[in-house]
């Protein structure tokens, strides 16, 4: 053969283990001379024209005088040159399957890929019967169904093998594997900002900023105030009340109904209802307003039968009470032209009109008037929820309001439990008070209470309709912290 006859591929025919095979020179191979060139020719149109298939028929070995001569024919592929596809009208010859057909036809295997029975590959270490190799490699049990049999620990066949590499999955970044990627994306955190910093501030120089293009931060306070509103908006599963106490008369009791009213209502959308349980002239109905009617307790105690056997929700019930529409929420008022003896409610009128309370709305903050002994206070306490106790700092309501919380603590079960968990919001009662004398008595009530609230002096508060929106913003701001304290009870 002529050396312009020599095909790319027959440089890399020799394998590894057979560098000692020195090829004949090129004088060796001229007494076939051009019989074996016209062979080789024909067998080579032949595999062109039919792609090779296991079993075929390959030319004998001894009709070549070198084994550098069937490079034509079946040209080796080394590592990682394997074509993707094939090209068009090219022969499919697989080495493993040329080698077996050649041995199946009882062809020699060439000298570089004929390995003695028995005997381990080059650079492999002998293996026993049990698959237990030999000193210096690691032991290995036979294989089994189960067994990865690309593993590097496997015997060599002599054979090249192609190396394809493994595409990455879509969102897989390249060099890693999936479950790598799987654990990268749940150890990292959310690109998503929290609520509070994804809304801009809206109050105060940094609100000012904010509405003019700057890009800043709520203050610390404005984050606490959203907090709050959040726990006083959540929606409550089931009708709950609230029982504003303190058996001294002008201890703040029934501003503190109604502020604690006006921020829910302001803030959830729960319907509320203020009710005064006072039945000595209680002064609820003088400092909200007024509806178009004049309907109080004792109306809705008598119209309560048939109000019952309507569906919640139902507009009947604003013919008995009084909506503030600025603060969003109803009155139930008292009548004060009347004498207690009049409007009296018993344990058992009590309920019914709690239960019709409860059919319209869904929070009811309950007045409760001064008579700790009326069975009206009493079957108040055993409805009750949430117990918030209110007081000044006045000495002798704050010390009213002590031994309230401690006689219920006394009684044990479920009077003990509302003690526990009562909120106590203290209110400062003139304009100069003290503020050591505030934190004295807050701080005297943290050791009987859940909760302790203080709030500032309001002139808004000292008489007349009182109005959320009319108090001083440190003000609101005390009493939306006083009602998210309350929200954590009921919810």
């Amino acid at each position: 053969m002529s050396e312009g006859a020599t095909q790319p591929g027959s440089q890399g025919a020799t394998q590894p283990g057979s560098q000692g095979a020195e090829p004949r020179s090129q004088g060796a191979a001229q007494p076939h001379g051009q019989g074996i060139q016209a062979r080789g020719q024909a067998a080579q149109a032949t595999l062109q024209a039919e792609p090779a298939r296991p079993g075929a028929m390959l030319p004998e070995r001894d009709e070549f005088d070198d084994v550098a001569e069937l490079a034509p024919l079946f040209p080796v592929v080394g590592p990682l040159d394997l074509p993707a596809d094939p090209l068009p009208g090219a022969p499919v010859v697989e080495p493993d399957a040329a080698l077996a057909s050649a041995e199946n036809e009882g062809l020699a295997v060439p000298v570089d890929q004929e390995t003695p029975q028995g005997a381990p590959a080059p650079g492999v270490p002998a293996q026993g019967p049990s698959g237990e190799r030999a000193a210096g490699g690691q032991a290995r049990g036979p294989e089994t169904a189960g067994d990865d049999v690309t593993s590097t620990d496997a015997p060599s066949t002599g054979t090249p093998t192609a190396n394809i590499p493994t595409e990455p999955a879509p969102d897989q970044e390249p060099g890693t594997t999936g479950a790598e990627t799987a654990d990268a994306a749940a150890g990292r955190g959310t690109f998503l900002r929290p609520e509070d910093e994804a809304l801009p501030p809206t109050r105060g120089m940094r609100g000012f900023l904010s509405r003019i293009g700057f890009s800043v931060e709520p203050s610390a306070e404005e984050k606490e105030e959203r907090q709050w509103r959040r726990a006083i908006g959540q929606r409550l599963s089931a009708p709950r009340t609230v029982s504003v106490v303190n058996g001294k008369g002008g201890a703040n009791k029934t501003p503190t109904a109604v502020l604690l009213a006006a921020v829910f209502g302001r803030n959830s959308g729960d319907p509320v209802l203020a009710w005064d349980n006072n039945g000595t002239r209680g002064t609820l109905g003088w400092r909200t307003v007024q509806a178009s009617h004049n309907a109080h307790v004792m109306d809705l105690l008598h119209a309560a039968p048939d109000l019952m056997g309507t569906t919640a929700g139902d507009p009947a019930i604003n013919a008995y009470v009084h909506y503030q529409p600025e603060d969003r929420y109803s009155v139930l008022r008292t009548d004060p032209t009347l004498l207690a003896s009049e409007q009296n409610l018993t344990a058992a009128d009590f309920d019914i009109v709690h239960a019709a309370a409860s059919k319209f709305f869904q929070l009811s903050i309950v007045d409760s008037g001064n008579d700790e002994s009326a069975e009206r206070w009493l079957r108040m306490i055993d409805h009750t929820d949430q117990l918030v106790v209110a007081s000044t700092t006045v000495e002798e309501h704050a010390e009213a309001a002590a031994l309230l919380l401690e006689a219920l603590a006394n009684r044990g079960g479920r009077y003990a439990e509302l003690a526990r968990n009562a909120v106590v919001i203290v209110s400062q009662h003139q304009q100069n008070g003290n503020k050591d004398q505030l934190a004295r008595i807050a701080s005297g009530f943290r050791r009987l209470a859940r909760a302790v609230v203080t709030v500032p002096f309001d002139p808004a508060l000292v008489k007349g309709r009182i109005r959320y929106q009319a108090l001083r913003p440190a003000t609101r701001r005390a009493w939306l912290e006083a009602a998210a304290a309350v929200a954590d009870g009921i919810s």
